[in-house]
């Protein structure tokens, strides 16, 4: 069975106007709702009407259709300010870090023939028209080379890389207008980023280049592969790169405890490497960028789009944050926290020592000397409660370094996929080797 399709909206106009009748449909949904409730001698408050099942699949489902920018600011607002989100909205913006719907054949056709040019099946043995994968910026097809080697290539939708900025501004417009967004919430710096973000992702040789570097690096670890990257097919809106065997994240849960324990260890591991030797690190936590090949018992990395080059002075900040965490040295942890960059000028002593809490609360699983029980844990609930405290009932809201949010998304999404797989891991044990390491 084929799967559905949709054409992604490539010019500028056509975008802001899917865009524009999705804020017609929610106020006309608003209103429906609203004299349903009043029909039934209910007084509906603003979010009883806003945010009713109808509206948030209407969101959920134009973000989706557009891809690119719009469907990937409601992942970022999903997982980067999802603890200060309605719990509705939370879970509306979380359904798009799922594949989207894939582009029609025709569609897919032309962005073909504009990368290789009109004899472009001629480069293939076979080429696979059913994506498999299909994501915010682009779909991932399987071909087969005229010498029997298997590739995959990540094919970028028309339009999204030019429309990014206005995308980007018109959907958190949307979200402002709808009141879907809390009022207080500023999230000037973190918009400005993510567009920055969007076109560091859309920018497939900037891909490459962190690929190749992946490759090159971890070429000695038995843990973990990464494909290859085929320079003769990959252009500015194709890369191509060698096909790799292997079964979504997900699957590890069904597994072996060793297995799944192997592979939390080897995330875990590789998170600090990449911190602090290679100073690099693939932000998004996605689990669709991983696969497991249970023939090599080898994770499998995929994505290298949302990946930031780090300065020695935030990974330093960061190695001194990590070790004062596990010494339980508060007043290094707030030099090192100062250093990173997280309070303004303005905080107060309060405000800071509530950070400082809520940075020893995050920090909880690496100060634990021993096998830190994800699957029983209530961290999560923990750090949402307290940042909801501090944000709303303290009135502070400051975010912290773009650099440091994308870090902390990373870290957080470990955490959620150890929890998932069930593992015990002595972080600590993982981490202490790193805290040492004879620097680069």
């Amino acid at each position: 069975m084929q799967p559905k399709t949709k054409a992604v909206p490539s010019g500028r106009l056509s975008r802001i106007m899917h865009l524009g009748s999705l804020v017609t449909r929610v106020a006309g949904g608003v209103v429906a709702e609203s004299v349903r409730q009043y029909s039934s001698g209910h007084r509906p408050s603003p979010k009883d009407v806003l945010l009713t099942p109808a509206n948030l699949k209407r969101v959920a489902e134009k973000l989706a259709h557009l891809r690119g920018a719009a469907m990937k600011v409601g992942q970022l607002l999903s997982m980067d300010a999802g603890d200060l989100l309605p719990a509705e909205l939370s879970e509306l913006l979380s359904q798009l870090r799922a594949s989207a719907t894939p582009m029609p054949m025709l569609q897919l056709a032309e962005v073909l023939e504009q990368s290789f040019g009109n004899d472009w099946q001629a480069s293939f043995q076979q080429f696979g028209f059913t994506p498999i994968a299909a994501a915010s910026i682009g779909q991932v097809h399987r071909a087969v080379l005229l010498n029997g080697q298997v590739v995959a290539l990540k094919i970028q939708y028309p339009g999204v890389a030019k429309s990014i900025d206005s995308d980007v501004d018109n959907v958190v417009s949307l979200l402002k207008l709808s009141r879907l967004l809390p009022a207080g919430l500023d999230l000037t710096e973190l918009i400005e980023e993510a567009k920055v973000q969007l076109h560091a992702e859309a920018d497939y040789q900037q891909e490459a280049s962190h690929l190749r570097y992946y490759r090159d690096s971890l070429v000695g670890n038995p843990q973990i592969r990464v494909p290859e990257y085929i320079p003769e097919l990959s252009t500015q809106h194709v890369l191509a790169m060698s096909y790799e065997q292997g079964e979504p994240l997900e699957s590890v849960e069904t597994l072996s405890h060793g297995i799944r324990q192997q592979v939390a260890e080897a995330l875990l591991s590789l998170f600090f490497q990449e911190l602090f030797e290679f100073r690099r690190v693939q932000t998004d936590p996605n689990f669709a960028n991983y696969l497991y090949d249970a023939s090599t018992s080898q994770l499998v990395l995929l994505d290298f789009g949302a990946t930031r080059v780090y300065s020695k002075t935030i990974c330093d900040a960061y190695r001194a944050l990590f070790t004062a965490g596990v010494q339980g040295d508060s007043q290094l942890m707030e030099q090192a926290a100062r250093q990173i960059g997280y309070f303004s000028e303005s905080v107060n002593e309060g405000q800071v020592a509530s950070v400082m809490r809520l940075f020893s609360l995050a920090l909880e699983p690496l100060k634990a000397d021993h096998a830190y029980d994800f699957s029983s844990t209530d961290l999560a609930r923990r750090l949402r409660d307290q940042g909801m405290e501090l944000s709303f009932g303290q009135g502070y809201w400051h975010s912290p370094p773009v650099d440091a949010l994308f870090l902390h998304r990373k870290l957080a999404g470990l955490y959620l996929l150890f929890a998932r797989l069930k593992v015990k891991i002595n972080c600590q044990g993982v981490l202490r080797p790193w805290l040492t390491h004879d620097e680069q």
